[in-house]
């Protein structure tokens, strides 16, 4: 269940910080619940950035994505979003500027869309692959790159930095570590091929 009907359950207003009122029955806080709806901004964050970031992460298989395409769609979402809508209305309009924050980022990426997003979606990270092969593969294609190639993606993939960070450790601008990022992915990506026939 949401963490709305838990907080409920254990006698919070899903995403409220009310003041509780003094029962008959001896004291005991009771919560004034309208219509489930956040009381504010910050409600509507906690309650929503766990299954946003889960569902990027798997669809772009990469903390650093993750976190950058989590943060957009709440950026994205703030300004037309009513923070009078009930929260099954606001889980809608998320999951749907999820769909279209995910589109622009396979379009600028890949130059392909996918839109669809299953409803099921991991809770977190998934549980990472030991098969010694792919490393050794991967580190075969990374040593055959030039130096500043093989530095970015070492930065973005293995050790999970976002652009920003990449670009700063390689004292380069974040357009200039974008391009690099790109260039390295498609001259990997012609290697493992030449590699695999």
């Amino acid at each position: 269940m949401g963490a709305g009907r838990e907080q409920a359950q254990a006698g919070e207003a899903p995403g409220r910080e009310g003041a509780a009122a003094e029962g008959a029955g001896g004291g005991r806080g009771l919560w004034l619940v309208e219509g489930e709806r956040y009381s504010g901004w910050e409600a509507l964050y906690r309650d929503n950035v766990g299954w946003v970031y889960s569902l990027m992460f798997g669809k772009v298989g990469n903390r650093a994505d993750a976190e950058d395409l989590t943060a957009e769609v709440f950026s994205v979402a703030l300004k037309p979003l009513r923070i009078s809508a009930s929260i099954p209305e606001v889980r809608a309009y998320l999951r749907a500027t999820a769909r279209t924050v995910l589109a622009g980022y396979w379009r600028a990426r890949m130059g392909r869309e996918i839109t669809g997003i299953d409803l099921e979606f991991a809770d977190g990270p998934p549980e990472q692959n030991s098969d010694g092969r792919a490393q050794a593969k991967a580190r075969a294609v990374l040593d055959r790159l030039p130096e500043k190639y093989r530095r970015i993606l070492e930065l973005r993939f293995l050790q999970g930095l976002s652009v920003r960070d990449a670009a700063d450790d390689l004292g380069v601008t974040v357009a200039n570590a974008k391009v690099l990022q790109h260039r390295a992915l498609h001259m990997a990506a012609r290697l493992d091929e030449g590699g695999a026939r």
